[in-house]
């Protein structure tokens, strides 16, 4: 259970950590010379996001 939350909180963490990505972006249309990085986080923190949230939903959901 407690596995299961910790998840749940990445996940969320993830979620909050791509929409403020996009928004500082102004989705991703303005980013530093050097922000490149923008790009990765663009696609990864959300993939993070649904991985975690899966793995929290299928542990939150066992019944003992």
């Amino acid at each position: 259970m407690i596995v299961g939350i910790v998840l749940a909180l990445l996940s969320l963490f993830f979620v909050f950590y791509t929409a403020r990505l996009l928004y500082v972006t102004h989705g991703l249309t303005e980013i530093r010379a050097s922000g490149q990085g923008a790009y990765v986080g663009a696609v990864v923190f959300p993939l993070l996001a649904i991985l975690f949230g899966w793995g929290a939903w299928r542990l939150l959901r066992l019944k003992k």
